[in-house]
């Protein structure tokens, strides 16, 4: 059954207010076991819960966001293969690069978030004719976030962890404007 685009735009609404959540959540419980000096697999099990949490109650209320989520996934197949190639590497290449630079890895993760979904905006609406506007908001404040991250980081944070907590929760921020736009949207 085809849905229709306010119900897809729904839909991603409250993914994006998922990973918002998800995040924002891990970030503070991983600092906190951080803190406490847990052992590391801990870092795994309070990822990994508080995400599968949140999703497991999203996608358990309702049930009919996957295949909306999975319909508007599916319209980049029928991109051209450059096209692919280059939305991947926009997603991709940031996070394959902290294994190079693992003292960047809080900005490479927001030039991932903020190429990825910005190219994807690019493409979808080029490519689609759909404008999924949720999307390039959440890539241009990662996009955004970058140079803030920076400068809080070598101007105003002594405390390194402090600084990576921070790009944690702009990115949950990031998500979790564009969650709140699309489920606004009445178009």
């Amino acid at each position: 059954m085809q849905q229709s685009p306010l119900e897809v735009k729904r839909a991603f609404g409250l993914l994006f207010i998922g990973v918002a959540i998800s995040v924002g959540v891990a970030s503070i419980l991983s600092e906190i076991a951080f803190e406490n000096k847990d052992p590391l697999f801990y870092y795994a099990i309070i990822w990994f819960g508080i995400f599968a949490i949140t999703f497991g109650v999203i996608f358990g209320k309702f049930k009919k966001i996957i295949p909306s989520i999975r319909g508007r996934m599916k319209n980049s197949v029928k991109w051209p293969r450059m096209v692919k190639a280059v939305n991947g590497l926009c997603w991709a290449a940031p996070f394959v690069a902290i294994g190079a630079f693992p003292s960047m890895y809080q900005y490479l993760i927001l030039l991932g978030i903020g190429l990825g979904n910005a190219s994807t905006f690019v493409f979808m609406k080029k490519f689609s004719g759909l404008a999924n506007y949720e999307q390039i908001i959440v890539g241009g404040i990662s996009l955004l976030a970058i140079p803030i991250a920076i400068m809080i980081d070598t101007r105003f944070v002594s405390n390194q962890t402090v600084a990576v907590i921070l790009s944690r929760i702009m990115i949950a921020a990031a998500y979790g404007a564009g969650g709140v736009y699309a489920l606004l949207v009445r178009k």
